[in-house]
């Protein structure tokens, strides 16, 4: 544990260290459960709710806006005014929107209630991360993020495959009830926790809170209308030039703020911003191929939604185990410069290998390229938060971890549009018909009506092979560049230490040491107490 000082006193958490680490862990399994899965009661809801197009994809593009645009402004605010706060709250509004949700009596209520559910996740992710930092140190924060990680990874990976089980069982309406139940054990939780905050005096950046959030939820949401409304339709360029213009202001606000809701210091200390990126990179490099695979599979392959779940199993189970080994090697002396490099190039790995994708692929195919991306994925999700959190002090730990969330967040929204509209785009090349490639990319490869000749399935696997070789190239490259940025700053700190170390000092190589006359001292103590003195400096030795 770090010892207490006046500026960052330990808070009282870090006394019980197993009940926080519990009450957060939970958070971290359960809302990327609820973010993953309710892709999966997306076609039930509309057929219940006579729903479809934008409102019905609303009910989960409304929840990622929402969480991945709040969360920096989350974290924050948990460091100016209490962590436990911010999460305790997040989980009050988190578990009232699932409430709501359940109860929606048509589309646009549900759209909002889930809108409102995204709000409340971002203060249970930023705040937690937050928590959890300020809570352990060392060798402890490694593993307690390393758990943090899998149990993060294990809710969005199993969160198609549970939550198309409990559709099934029990109903969409039911499971966003179940969810909500567990959102009121996060509230009962936060009791057992205790406060802490940034010793300084909170003042609200309201500027650059307003600029962030409304210029990140227009740019996301423009890039996730670019597949249905068309990239250059006035629905997608009016959002994303009013979007990337708020966040231009946003700059310049918080370059000037006394108390920015964003230091962009951060951004200039090299360390951090390398584990930024490798956060970026594990959500591109998973993202896609987590959501649109099992799509793949039960179209082109006619498995079941069970069968394909446990196809997913083979990327999943590495993420069960590989967090905790990540955190191992790092207590143990492994660079996590190394750990983290080595993860994206296994991502990268992964998706090359996975362009073998054809109609009939056998799960014996696909073992080696899910394991080597899920096992890319475990080991970076172990370790990128509490990498990156060492790189910050603690009063602003939430912004940090609010930072991060938001990074991967946002990845992840526009991942899965992007992924989306790319498979549609070359499928429209291809058949020239954007309604027949939507169907397509859907998972809907029966013989298209005016276009003998043309197998859907082959078209569907062309397009997967081309996005997945490009998701390969960039995480790769991106590798490339987290390697350098961490490299760099690490020898920078190198450089940085031998200057200041006694060892780095040359000595001259004669050292004339004036001695005063003897009646200038009044006894022989204090020439002793000088002369030990003096020979602790090296460079006045021999």
């Amino acid at each position: 544990m770090p010892r207490p000082t006046s500026e960052h006193p330990i808070p009282a958490s870090a006394k019980k260290p197993v009940v926080t680490l519990v009450v957060v862990l939970l958070g971290y399994l359960v809302l990327p459960m609820g973010m993953s899965g309710t892709t999966v009661a997306v076609h039930r809801i509309g057929t219940d709710l006579d729903a479809s197009g934008a409102s019905l994809q609303w009910v989960v593009t409304g929840y990622f806006l929402a969480a991945s645009s709040l969360m920096l402004v989350a974290g924050s605010l948990g460091d100016l005014f209490g962590r436990r706060r911010v999460y305790r709250l997040g989980a009050i509004v988190y578990g009232s929107g699932c409430a709501f949700s359940a109860a929606a009596p048509d589309i646009l209520a549900l759209d909002i209630a889930r809108t409102v559910t995204g709000i409340g996740a971002a203060g249970v992710m930023a705040g937690g991360g937050a928590i959890v930092a300020t809570t352990f140190s060392g060798p402890a924060r490694t593993r307690a993020f390393a758990a943090v990680g899998t149990t993060g990874g294990v809710g969005l990976a199993l969160g198609p495959t549970v939550a198309g089980w409990l559709v099934g069982a029990l109903g969409w309406r039911a499971t966003f009830g179940l969810f909500g139940s567990i959102g009121c054990v996060l509230i009962v939780g936060t009791w057992a926790l205790a406060e802490s905050r940034a010793t300084d005096k909170p003042r609200l950046d309201r500027a650059g809170t307003a600029t962030f959030v409304a210029g990140l939820a227009l740019t996301v949401f423009a890039i996730t209308q670019g597949s249905e409304a068309g990239w250059t339709s006035a629905r997608v360029l009016g959002p994303a030039v009013a979007g990337l213009l708020l966040l231009t202001v946003f700059t310049a606000v918080e370059r000037r703020a006394e108390r920015p809701v964003l230091d962009l210091s951060l951004l200039r200390n090299r360390r951090f911003a390398g584990w930024l990126l490798a956060a970026l990179t594990t959500s591109v490099g998973i993202g896609g191929m987590l959501v649109y695979l099992p799509v793949y599979l039960q179209g082109v392959n006619d498995l079941s939604s069970d069968e394909a779940g446990l196809t997913m199993l083979m990327m999943t189970l590495p993420v069960l185990v590989l967090p905790s080994v990540s955190g191992r090697l790092v207590t143990r002396g492994v660079p996590p410069r190394l750990v983290v490099v080595t993860a994206l190039l296994l991502l990268a790995a992964g998706n090359a290998l996975l362009t073998v994708l054809h109609p009939g692929i056998g799960a014996l195919q696909l073992l080696v390229p899910l394991l080597l991306a899920g096992s890319g994925m475990g080991l970076a999700s172990g370790l990128i938060d509490g990498q990156a959190m060492t790189e910050v002090d603690p009063a602003r730990a939430g912004m940090a971890s609010g930072l991060v969330s938001t990074v991967r967040g946002t990845t992840q929204s526009l991942v899965l549009a992007l992924f989306g509209s790319a498979l549609i785009t070359i499928l429209d090349a291809r058949l020239g018909s954007p309604d027949a490639a939507g169907r397509v990319a859907a998972g809907d490869v029966a013989p298209i009506p005016g276009l003998p000749g043309i197998d859907p399935a082959t078209e569907l696997t062309d397009a997967w092979r081309l996005v997945l070789a490009v998701v390969a190239g960039v995480v790769l490259l991106s590798a490339l560049v987290v390697l350098r940025l961490l490299r760099a700053a690490s020898a920078d700190r190198g450089d940085a230490k031998a200057r200041t170390s006694p060892r780095a000092t040359h000595r001259p190589a004669e050292v004339s040491v004036p001695v005063p006359p003897a009646d200038a001292l009044p006894d022989r103590q204090p020439i002793a107490a000088r002369s030990i003195d003096a020979c602790r400096r090296p460079s006045q030795c021999s």
